[in-house]
């Protein structure tokens, strides 16, 4: 009898099944400053102890994204170690800061089936809650996975699509408890512009890039405990489309917002993830450019100073950004997008004097 687990196919998979995962991690200031060399991220309030205090929280948090791979790399057993492809996200909420010495663990749902016309494959809609060892919220997600089936020929279920919101309404952002920014340090923060500098539509080009090696793609894949055999394992990728290992799709999300500080240097705290997709598959060796697109401002409820900016993230392969490449009029992307990325960020509003 084998002691070994396979992971779930399309058909193990029910509406409404609670799938509770392994296993529980403890961040680690190792495990923030290997995030920080993976992506070279400057933003302030999660380099630096000492602005955060002066922001009114206890120390610097770890950041966002680093809480979002964590969470997201303990449902990879579970949800898509069988998967063909991570297809898009919806409804994201960052809901409380995360510290060094917090433990993350994580649930998941299962909200949405549908198989494929195919019958080989399906789609798993999940909705995925991390908590920390008090067992209060800290970041919740929707996803949606093509996962492959153990037997073709197995019944489909009755296909259920949740519905998802556009995009996390306004007032359902969180601000970081006890996070103020009326003394701000626009130096030391690295940007002159706020919120009121930036208007709806508005393109900003990020300007740098960052060519992506084999050995950062899967350091950074092992530290969110993602076992996706796509990212890891060459002799079993050689003979696919690309005859390579995947990078993680998180992975080009944390380098396009790392090159977003370009441009965005105040955008402090991601509050929410609209929705998104990877649009093309990323390898190593490829080069990664980003640009951003203003969608949407809002005010939050009670603050004067800080406010919400509602952005396209959008990152390239081995092309620049200066006509920022996008969507055709047929609505095709162009050849070179890789990420379509929808968030809100939070943005100070003023500056006492």
């Amino acid at each position: 009898m084998t002691k070994t687990y396979t992971g779930n196919f399309f058909e193990d998979f029910s509406l409404g099944q609670i799938i509770p995962h392994a296993t529980p991690r403890t961040i680690t200031s190792g495990d923030v400053s290997l995030y920080s060399a993976l992506y070279g991220m400057r933003f302030a309030l999660q380099s630096s102890d000492t602005f955060a205090e002066r922001s009114g929280l206890k120390r610097a948090p770890v950041d966002d994204l680093l809480v979002f791979h964590i969470v997201f790399g303990k449902t990879v057993p579970d949800i898509s170690i069988n998967a063909v492809a991570n297809l898009g996200y919806a409804d994201c909420r960052f809901l409380k800061a995360v510290y060094p010495g917090d433990t993350l663990s994580a649930t998941s749902e299962v909200i949405g089936l549908k198989q494929n016309s195919n019958g080989k494959t399906g789609n798993v809609y999940v909705r995925t809650c991390g908590v920390n060892q008090k067992g209060e919220s800290v970041v919740e997600y929707v996803r949606w996975v093509m996962v492959n089936k153990r037997d073709a020929d197995s019944p489909a279920p009755e296909t259920t699509i949740p519905e998802l919101p556009d995009a996390v309404a306004a007032e359902n952002l969180i601000v970081p408890e006890g996070l103020i920014y009326r003394d701000y340090d626009s130096v030391l923060s690295g940007s002159g512009y706020f919120w009121d500098d930036y208007a709806i539509g508005e393109k900003i080009n990020h300007v740098d890039g960052m060519t992506i090696e084999a050995a950062d793609h899967m350091l950074a894949t092992r530290l969110y405990q993602n076992t996706a055999k796509v990212h890891f394992n060459l002799h079993a990728m050689k003979d696919g489309r690309l005859g390579e290992r995947i990078v993680y799709g998180g992975h080009v999300i944390s380098l396009a917002r790392a090159l977003s500080f370009n441009g965005l240097g105040n955008a402090q705290n991601l509050l929410a993830i609209n929705g998104g997709r990877h649009v093309n598959p990323c390898i190593a060796g490829d080069t990664v450019y980003a640009w951003s697109e203003v969608l949407d401002k809002a005010e939050i409820q009670g603050r004067e100073d800080v406010a919400a900016l509602r952005c396209r993230l959008v990152a390239l392969k081995d092309k620049t950004v200066e006509d920022f490449p996008d969507k055709s009029n047929d609505g095709k992307y162009d050849p070179a997008v890789l990420l379509d990325l929808d968030v809100w960020l939070l943005v100070p509003k003023i500056i006492s004097t």
